[in-house]
């Protein structure tokens, strides 16, 4: 019997043969860097002086310049965000950071998902035009927008374009691009989320101005832009985007500012709606708690909410909009259990639970799903087979369905639409994304032979990968490291989260009590093999948690915690896969 109903291989962690230099450390704190390839303490560096100069961003110098003229000449700027939380992060970092320059006209325009879709499109462009901005900068989005920027050329329109989606073979023709995953760019990141794309050319404009006595000159003082911190911490964790040393750095700065209360009415708001604490929320808070929050104003309704909220500096009102969000997303949690259901039913006739019938890549359709919970879907169905996903939902145009993607690793989504997309040149209107996530659009005729193509290609990928799941273990811990003590310590070395992943250990435990909490959760004292100190576990969202009860011992693959109740702190095993022994 498993947890999740998934048999899975708790494996140890490959542990790098390379030379460590990192002292004055614990010994299991050394592996554990290891294995997640730091060697040298310089890697480790958290400070806002480790970030490497914007400048190294191809088009920056030139993106400085026409922020600057558009500063001393008062232009109208509107931004065009995202409809997630990275987008809706980057157009408040954009509109606080520019207000903070010294520009004193700037609007902002978010699609709403559900009536022009994503990105810089010529519809948008309209509606932008409402506004009579000299320039649109575009943030999280604009890279693939060809025919949106010549819309607005032809306005008269100027296009800025901050991103950081992987760029197609076509570049638009905008006035300056600022993404650092552009061929042959020099930025050490490819990772960075669209709100630390804007959050460095902010930087980069703060810097230029410096440099022209703009703040003497003006009798403004320069602004810290570390205020902003807080939320690129929360876009950058939301977008998931892997946490390299540069996203490391701007999450780390961020938690801080938001640990000591200098953080934003919004973010306080949503950590308080969300149950949480200022003074201990981790990385883990914002991808688990706050970001599905604000993401799902874009996926129920309309992101404008959500940037309402980020902008707002009256704290009443940020906790009133706080509120309307965590309804949101209880609405979409409920929409989401309905749909996991029927999806789970038509994979059940597709025979995909059977290892002989199981498809490489996975396509699913209902006429009646919602679009804003599809990708969130996928991601689900992905974790349960472990293949790469797609579902399914009408567009509002006739004719056209919308998908969302979610891969394993191993498996670049994108470059696998790419490849259909060269295949068959006409079954795509359009794609994007990244290696684990990704967005189309097709026509309703072409989805079978679209699932058919999609289906061969992923087999292709997957013909020489293992692709039993696995959970990686950093391997058993003993009583001496079974402590709130470690537990603390390891939350203040890392900032853990996406492609930086916080410690499991693993172990056998004899089952003390086992108990059923909130109706999907189960409640552990369990005591460690051959030890003598009991512990308390908990694991959430267990499939038939009643089959647990009785059980008396287990192997477990857990996290540590400190578990805060009633001002008491405790040692608390959070468990991520565990197999019934007994």
């Amino acid at each position: 019997m498993y947890s999740q109903g998934v048999k899975k291989q708790i494996v140890p962690r490959p542990v790098s043969r390379k030379k460590s230099y990192l002292e004055n450390m614990d010994e299991r704190l050394i592996r554990i860097f290891n294995s997640r390839g730091i060697h040298k303490s310089v890697q480790l560096d958290r400070t806002l002086a480790a970030l490497p100069s914007p400048f190294l961003l191809s088009g920056m110098k030139t993106m400085v310049e026409h922020l600057r003229l558009a500063i001393f000449e008062k232009q109208k700027i509107t931004i065009v965000a995202d409809f997630d939380a990275d987008g809706a992060t980057s157009c408040a970092v954009a509109m606080r950071g520019l207000h903070l320059l010294g520009a004193e006209n700037v609007s902002y325009v978010v699609p709403n998902r559900f009536e022009y879709g994503y990105g810089l499109t010529p519809e948008i462009v309209e509606l932008a035009k409402q506004q009579h901005p000299d320039i649109i900068i575009t943030v999280d989005n604009g890279i693939s927008s060809i025919e949106g920027v010549k819309a607005a050329q032809q306005a008269c329109i100027k296009v800025l374009v901050t991103d950081h989606h992987l760029p197609g073979k076509e570049l638009p023709e905008a006035a300056a691009i600022v993404n650092p995953n552009l061929p042959e760019d020099e930025f050490p990141s490819g990772n960075i989320a669209g709100v630390g794309v804007i959050f460095y050319v902010l930087m980069a404009l703060r810097s230029h101005l410096r440099e022209q006595n703009w703040f003497e000159k003006s009798g403004k003082r320069q602004p810290n832009l570390g205020q902003l911190l807080d939320l690129v911490a929360l876009g950058t964790v939301a977008d998931v985007v892997a946490l390299d040393q540069v996203n490391r750095i701007l999450v780390h700065q961020g938690l801080l500012r938001i640990r000591s209360g200098e953080c934003h009415p919004a973010i306080k708001a949503l950590v308080e709606i969300s149950g949480r604490q200022l003074a201990n929320l981790h990385a883990s808070d914002l991808g688990f708690a706050i970001g599905p929050r604000l993401n799902a104003a874009g996926r129920m309704d309309d992101m404008s909410l959500g940037i309402q909220c980020l902008i707002s500096d009256d704290e009443k009102l940020a906790l009133d909009i706080a509120q309307q969000l965590d309804e949101l997303n209880q609405d979409r949690k409920a929409v989401e259990g309905q749909m996991k259901r029927e999806a789970m039913n038509l994979l059940s006739e597709m025979k995909a639970f059977d290892e002989k019938h199981l498809p490489a890549g996975v396509c699913l359709y209902d006429e009646q799903w919602h679009q804003g919970v599809i990708g969130i879907l996928a991601s689900r169905i992905k974790d349960r087979l472990h293949r790469p996903v797609i579902a399914f939902a009408n567009a509002d145009q006739d004719g056209l369905i919308k998908g969302s993607a979610r891969s394993i690793n191993g498996v670049h989504i994108r470059d696998v639409l790419s490849e259909v997309a060269a295949a068959h040149p006409n079954i795509l209107e359009k794609f994007g994304g990244h290696a684990m996530a990704a967005g189309l659009t097709i026509k309703m005729h072409d989805y079978p032979p679209f699932a058919l193509a999609f289906e061969e290609i992923v087999r292709e990928k997957l013909q020489e990968m293992d692709l039993e799941p696995k959970v990686f273990s950093d391997g058993e811990l003993s009583d001496s490291y079974l402590t709130q003590e470690f537990a603390e310590l390891l939350q203040r070395s890392g900032t853990w989260g996406q492609a930086f992943p916080e410690p499991v250990f693993d172990g056998q435990f004899e089952v003390i009590q086992c108990r059923i909490v909130g109706q999907q959760h189960l409640k552990f004292v369990l005591k460690p093999s051959g030890q003598e100190a009991l512990v308390d576990a908990i694991a959430f969202f267990v499939e038939k948690p009643e089959q647990w009860l009785g059980c008396r011992s287990v192997h477990a693959a857990y996290k540590m915690d400190v578990n805060e109740f009633r001002g008491q702190r405790n040692l608390q095993l959070v468990m991520e896969y565990f197999e019934k022994l007994g």
